[in-house]
């Protein structure tokens, strides 16, 4: 297997020398900011290289062939680029999708023996039906609370969560919250439906109507707890099914054949441009390669991993490098585990305090609106020069915050390294977060260079600031 080899790659790979500080432009100028904007919003190389990782590697579940392809292929562009590259091993959970098929066989105004297909997908960590499918009544819950006062009807049953995502919400700037509101019933709904007894969960999608598309994503069982069948199931199949229960009984059969494999070999990415004057200290500025298999993640996060490695390439094309180095790392497994952000954050335990700031960038591929920060408020009020250079991309949003930016940067913003994220239109990411529709037609070039231009203006001010920012975010 070529991940074997890697391993006598792991250390830096074509390192470079000292910079020469000399000819490395190393001030924290207007001027300098104003230059890496303006290459970053005249650039397509971010563009370009997304079309190559998604339309030619393709979807890149933990554990697949495809990551594997896309964590070599990445690493090659960046050591082109002439960035100091590691490849950091991780273990990586391998679960694969197999079979998912469901359809109501009895319910109100049935016609004679007609059957209904429906729409649905298997969730990361999902556990199997027998071979040929089983069939259980369906039992509707609204919320945890009805849950719990249903409990005696659980046991057999086929739950399914109905919460709807809120696309007012969304649709106001608060997207986020529309997401988390109804996420928790995928994330912990089929455990706590499991504990009752549930022979199967189904989780109404965790997006906005329209398409009839089911929404994937992982779901977490408690410890020791055997994993039961759970899907996601398209909203407007959510619905039916919430009609029909009010007029009777309502039944389903579910085949899903998912399987857990051991745990595979994977790799975070990472790529330093070295600083003058303090190289040990770092800025991080990343995104996660890994994506669901459903699509080819342009979206989530081909957007946010290939627009931070932009970053190094728009300083490698005005030759400049910062006081302080600018790492790039693209995570592994973010979707189903988050294994590359605790093994970095684990193997850097020592080095945290050579952490300037952490910047990552997971929220789709709208327009760059400005800078989410978890920062004090005194460290915000000292963004001000980068909101001002960004002004003439409109990226002039400051949103601070006490909570992490970032599932994969938690664990560095949890030991008191300042977290960032870029502040971007999400209104309607979650129109397709997850689906068979998340592919590089979605990908907005105009978009994705002004992802790149605030990310590298931003990592360039902060790897030049002498001031050390203040992180607003505690230990857990």
């Amino acid at each position: 297997m070529v991940f074997g080899s890697l391993l006598l790659l792991a250390g830096p790979a074509n390192a470079q020398g000292p910079i020469d500080a000399s000819r490395a432009t190393a001030t924290v100028t207007a001027g300098s900011l104003e230059r890496i904007r303006d290459t970053a919003m005249q650039s397509d190389w971010a563009y370009r290289t997304l079309q190559t990782l998604t339309d030619q590697i393709g979807p890149r579940l933990s554990g697949s062939p495809q990551l594997e392809a896309a964590i070599l292929r990445l690493a090659a562009v960046m050591r082109e680029l002439g960035a100091t590259v590691t490849l950091q091993p991780v273990k990586v959970p391998h679960w694969e999708r197999g079979l998912e098929q469901a359809s109501l066989v009895s319910y109100p105004g049935q016609v004679g023996k007609l059957e209904q297909k429906l729409h649905l997908t298997a969730l990361g960590g999902s556990g199997s039906t027998p071979p040929g499918g089983a069939e259980a009544p369906v039992l509707v819950i609204r919320d945890f609370t009805e849950l719990e006062q249903r409990a005696g009807a659980v046991r057999g049953a086929i739950v399914l969560f109905t919460k709807a995502f809120d696309q007012n919400l969304a649709d106001n700037g608060l997207a986020g919250q529309a997401y988390e509101q109804a996420g928790q019933y995928r994330f912990s709904g089929p455990a706590a439906a499991a504990a009752l007894g549930a022979s199967a969960v189904l989780v109404r999608s965790v997006g906005p109507a329209g398409t009839r598309l089911p929404h994937t994503g992982a779901t977490t069982w408690k410890e020791g707890q055997s994993a039961i069948p759970a899907a996601a199931l398209a909203s407007e199949d959510a619905d039916l099914i919430e009609r029909l229960a009010q007029a009777g009984p309502v039944r389903l059969h579910l085949l899903l054949t998912p399987r857990t494999l051991p745990d595979a070999d994977s790799f975070n990415v990472i790529a330093d441009w070295p600083g003058t004057t303090h190289p040990e200290q770092v800025v991080v500025v990343s995104g996660h390669l890994d994506s669901w298999d459903l699509a080819t993640g342009a979206l989530d996060d081909g957007v946010g991993v290939i627009g931070a490695a932009g970053v190094l390439q728009v300083l490698q094309q005005l030759g400049l490098h910062a006081q302080r180095t600018i790492r790039f790392i693209a995570w592994t497994n973010e979707e189903n585990g988050t294994r590359g952000a605790k093994a970095y954050a684990e193997a850097q335990r020592d080095h945290f305090a050579d952490h300037i700031a952490a910047i990552e960038s997971d929220e789709g591929g709208g327009r760059a609106l400005g800078i989410r920060a978890a920062v004090s408020p005194a460290s915000a009020a000292a963004l001000k020069p980068v909101l001002q250079v960004l002004a003439p991309i409109g990226a002039t949003g400051l949103e601070r915050r006490d909570s992490p930016t970032g599932a994969d940067i938690t664990p560095l913003q949890r030991a008191g390294v300042p977290g960032f994220a870029p502040l971007v239109d999400a209104r309607h990411y979650f129109d397709l977060h997850h689906t068979a529709a998340d592919t590089f037609d979605k990908v907005d070039a105009l978009s994705l260079r002004s992802h790149v231009a605030t990310l590298a203006v931003l990592a360039w001010w902060l790897a030049e600031h002498s001031d050390r920012l203040q992180s607003s975010v505690g230990a857990p």
